[in-house]
């Protein structure tokens, strides 16, 4: 079975969508072609781990074959795969697939900057309004550009306020943190104007001639100081942060009260700013006045008035970029803020059930029979959010078969390469799965979890969910790697040692 191109291009995601579905039952409606025991390593493992059977989920399944495929009977494994569970991170699949759908993949944010004043003599009597649109990577180097771009229009001394409109979203700050760890960068919170993350990275360069390591921060902040040197130690780098002895607790002054090991050469340690209603008037401040501005008020939040005027307008990169980040770095505000905006794209504020509502009409409209995923913030950080393996199988299949498909493989993290799945090189040096799987990783506390394509050695490409939900489930992590593994090794014993060099292609 395969899918027809020859579709009109207003129907062509939910017609792929459709035909994927139907592949997809296909494949799986024939109980002599669909495995449904786990492979022995596998189940070794498990019962290593003390984690029954039944807390794993599995489905793998091949996609249409393409004319240069093997013959050879493809995989197919199928164990508890209706079951609905937590996948963690791999739910930023949902909102990065609903985002190409809905948006496309030449989507970008725009940030607008408006005057509310008149300009002569690059002064502005009066308000610059920097209005966000929920740009989900408007970093330190992008907004320098942009207060570039603002002092190149003609504003370099701001006699009034520097207003920060971020109501495009409809968000309230978390009020108690994920897992309580408040100051880990996954924990910041989506903000309709976010500016870098609302995270200052922490670099420590250690010099041994002096006995000290050099201590630099970044972004600047107005107002916050943090130690510019620290001694060294002769310790071992396990553990090093909480050697250093960090105190968070006021936010304008860092402490540290530790040392730092040597041998723990550059490190770099980014923290989720304490205080993060301040954050962006703070960063906002600070590059203004580091790039020559002048401002006589102050920096604060508040709302574009109808009176003010468009100075300039500054996309974000566009959406096939975005997701890159998203699924390969697994980042979760971002996964937020593209989220948000599939409800503020349709004119109001995005809120989260706005969002939730119009990703569930998409589900429907192109998924239907198949069980709709239960989404919270569409990151995955989050103890409500719910799949079933053949959800997410039906979503791989069908985005697989459509027209960004090619963006949608490009965002994964290629197996031992780059992104979350780097690691897979470290705990395996010579796996076949290098660079033959493009994959989201995810990770809770009780949750591992792995979902995306897998090139087997006969040719044929798959799908792969496996999601792990048990208390022990990082104990028994290594189940994943082998049933990524099982599913490469395809073919007859004399090509098991045979290797694909990645080609990231759809």
């Amino acid at each position: 079975m395969t899918c027809s191109r020859a579709l009109r291009p207003l129907f062509l995601a939910l017609a792929h969508a459709a035909c994927a579905a139907l592949v997809l039952n296909a494949a799986l409606a024939s109980p002599a072609r669909t495995q449904a025991t786990l492979p022995k390593d596998v189940l070794q493992t498990l019962q290593k781990a003390q984690v029954p059977p039944s807390a794993l989920s599995v489905l793998i399944a091949p996609l249409p074959r393409g004319a240069a495929s093997s013959t050879a009977q493809p995989r197919h494994l199928s164990h508890h795969a209706q079951a609905s569970v937590n996948p963690a991170s791999v739910m930023k699949l949902f909102t990065t697939y609903a985002g190409l759908s809905l948006l496309g993949p030449d989507h970008v944010w725009r940030n607008r900057v408006y005057t509310d004043g008149s300009v002569r003599d690059g002064v502005l009597q009066g308000n610059l309004i920097v209005r966000g649109s929920g740009d989900p990577k408007l970093v330190v180097e992008r907004l320098q550009e942009l207060l570039a771009q603002v002092r190149a229009a003609g504003v370099r001394e701001v006699r009034g306020d520097i207003v920060l409109d971020r109501s495009v979203f409809e968000v309230r700050e978390r009020s108690e943190p994920f897992d309580d760890e408040p100051l880990r960068p996954y924990n910041v919170g989506p903000d309709g104007l976010l500016l870098n993350f609302k995270a200052v990275v922490y670099k420590f360069t250690p010099d041994t001639v002096s006995g000290q390591v050099q201590v630099r921060f970044e972004p600047p902040l107005a107002g916050f100081s943090a130690p510019t040197q620290l001694p060294l130690s002769q310790a071992p780098c396990s553990d090093w942060r909480r050697q250093l002895q960090a105190d968070f607790s006021q936010p304008q002054q860092v402490r540290f009260a530790g040392r730092y090991p040597a041998s723990c050469g550059e490190r770099e340690w980014p923290v989720a700013y304490p205080e993060p209603e301040t954050y962006a008037p703070r960063v906002m401040q600070a590059l203004w006045q580091a790039a020559g501005g002048q401002l006589a008020g102050k920096v604060r939040y508040g709302t574009r008035p109808t009176s003010a005027k468009l100075l300039l307008e500054a996309p974000s990169l566009p959406l096939s970029e975005i997701i890159q980040d998203i699924n390969k770095f697994s980042n979760n505000v971002m996964a937020q803020q593209l989220y948000l905006t599939l409800s503020s794209e349709m004119g109001a504020p995005g809120r989260f059930e706005a969002s939730r509502l119009r990703l569930s009409q998409w589900w429907r409209q192109g998924f239907a029979g198949q069980d709709e995923p239960v989404l919270d913030n569409g990151s995955g950080l989050s103890r409500t959010e719910r799949s079933t393996a053949q959800a997410l199988t039906a979503l791989l299949q069908a985005a697989h078969a459509g027209p960004h498909a090619r963006h949608f493989v490009d965002s994964l993290a290629i197996a031992g390469v780059d992104g979350t799945a780097v690691r897979l090189k470290d705990r395996s040096p010579q796996s076949p799965v290098i660079g033959n799987a493009w994959l989201k990783t995810g990770s809770l506390r009780d949750v591992a979890s792995v979902a995306g394509y897998v090139q087997g050695q006969s040719g044929q490409r798959y799908t792969l969910v496996v999601v792990l939900h048990h208390p022990n489930a990082h104990q028994a992590r290594a189940a994943l790697d082998q049933l990524l593994e099982w599913t490469v090794r395809d073919t007859p014993a004399t090509r098991a040692g045979a290797h694909h060099k990645p080609t990231n292609q759809p």
